[in-house]
């Protein structure tokens, strides 16, 4: 039987506490691009389409186990090693290890991994004689704290700690990257028999490899690039992974058509969907939940999560597009404009200074500077209709739950109440007053004031310094 006919289960290591990460989240919780670290290898582990996947979890980990669901989770109840930890997930393996399974085994600390590599490290069991196992290696710049690989005879012969190394066997680059396949059988009885003879008194994975050795179980290696295998234990662990993620997809975007004009400024998130000729500037941040299409201009500075972006459509600067926000074609949203849960119809503009929550904006409709969708009550959110080719004037407020005709016109400066027929022209402000010379006695009246305050402090200083 070859590697890809062999039923697959999955584990996934969680149960670290992430003490250095100071924080009340879960280590595996906090984000790579918009997603948790350990949804990031979830996904790939299920692109390999397991029989099962098991993540192992300490006990108070409701919320990782919660996130992971519906996989199931098991319970180390001690850190007492990767080798106890793995054991933890035998009970639930126990279907899939007596079907011949191979086990995988994962971190959820480490979001960098992909799918490519893990393919290649299955694909490491196959051949008319399989290694029992096979172990991820890496050549780090520096391979100083790292258990060398030491291969002989074309397999792994064992893995040696730095401590334990030898000057020649510390000369080796090639280190074990975490990760781990192997026939499920054999992982987990091997692993039953690890001791933990050692300065910390753990129960460590790579005692399997002498431990099979001597029972005939043979390791071999495959490799794959370093920053895959980066794991994270503190806030700045968290962001170097963060940069090398982002600069992935940037570089991912730049090959499929995308103009970056300053790639290092721009920040996407992990499901980001952007098409060709899309030319994105500096300082832009993207969330999740992003569908960009074809031939869009999206301006510096600009916040975009949960929106989608119709082709020819130009954004920003400065435009900030919340969940639910939809342009369709040719839709300009410009500088200081916020759009959230709301539909702009196609060619319709707001160029400035405004906000449009919970609307539809119909084609080639026109909110002036200053127009507000009044959306919220205290209590509850309604909705606002603006109709094809109407136009709000600056300064204009819409309370909703309200609609303004087709073609219609909001005059400058009103505040709208009540629904609007089609090609009707609406205000609602208070009637301008004048009134003749005022101006100057009012200003005069200012200085008499001023005046008069500065006498009453310059006689409360007098009678302190008498």
């Amino acid at each position: 039987m070859t590697a890809g006919e062999r039923p697959l289960a999955v584990v996934v290591l969680a149960a670290g506490q992430g003490t250095r990460m100071k924080s009340a989240l879960p280590k595996v919780l906090h984000p790579v691009a918009g997603r948790a670290m350990i949804a990031h290898v979830l996904a790939v582990a299920e692109s390999l389409a397991p029989a099962k996947i098991v993540t192992v979890v300490a006990p108070g980990m409701e919320a990782v186990a919660a996130a992971v669901a519906p996989h199931p989770t098991a319970v180390q109840a001690e850190p007492l090693g990767t080798a106890h930890a793995l054991l933890a997930a035998e009970a639930a393996l126990a279907p899939e290890i007596a079907a011949g399974a191979d086990v995988l085994v994962l971190y959820g600390d480490g979001p960098l991994i992909t799918a490519e590599t893990l393919q290649a490290l299955l694909a490491a069991r196959g051949g008319a004689e399989p290694p029992a196992f096979v172990w991820l290696g890496v050549r780090p710049p520096d391979p100083t704290g790292y258990g060398r690989l030491i291969l002989e005879g074309g397999g792994l012969a064992r893995i040696v700690e730095e401590k334990e190394a030898s000057p020649a066997e510390r000369a080796v680059g090639l280190v074990w990257g975490g990760l781990l396949a192997g026939e499920g059988r054999r992982l987990f009885e091997l692993a039953r028999r690890i001791d933990n003879c050692n300065a910390k008194g753990e129960y460590y994975l790579t005692s399997l490899v002498a431990l099979g050795r001597a029972a005939g179980a043979r390791s071999a290696v495959a490799e794959s690039a370093f920053e895959e295998v980066l794991g994270v234990n503190s806030r700045a662990e968290l962001a170097a992974a963060e940069a090398l993620y982002q600069a992935r997809l940037r570089r991912r975007f730049l090959a499929e058509g995308v103009t970056l004009i300053q790639p290092e400024s721009v920040t996407f998130a992990w499901d980001t969907v952007i098409g060709r000729d899309v030319t994105i500037e500096p300082n832009v941040i993207f969330g999740p939940g992003v569908v960009v299409e074809e031939e869009v201009e999206i301006r510096g500075f600009s916040h975009i999560a949960g929106a989608r972006i119709g082709r020819g459509a130009v954004v920003g600067p400065f435009a900030r597009l919340r969940p639910g926000a939809r342009l369709e074609e040719e839709v300009h949203v410009g500088n200081f404009v916020e759009v959230k849960a709301a539909r702009l119809g196609r060619g319709a503009k707001a160029n400035h200074l405004s906000y449009l929550g919970d609307a539809a904006v119909g084609p080639g409709a026109n909110i002036g500077a200053g127009t507000i969708t009044a959306n919220y009550n205290g209590v509850y959110k309604s909705r606002t209709e603006i109709g094809a080719g109407a136009s709000t004037g600056s300064n204009s407020v819409l309370v909703a739950p309200v609609s303004l005709g087709a073609g219609a016109v909001l005059g400058a400066g009103s505040v709208l109440t009540r629904d609007v027929p089609d090609d009707a022209i609406a205000t609602a402000r208070p009637p301008l007053q004048v009134s003749e010379r005022a101006a100057e006695r009012y200003r005069q009246r200012l200085r008499r004031e001023k005046e008069a305050a500065l006498e009453k402090d310059r006689e409360t200083k007098r009678e302190g310094d008498a």
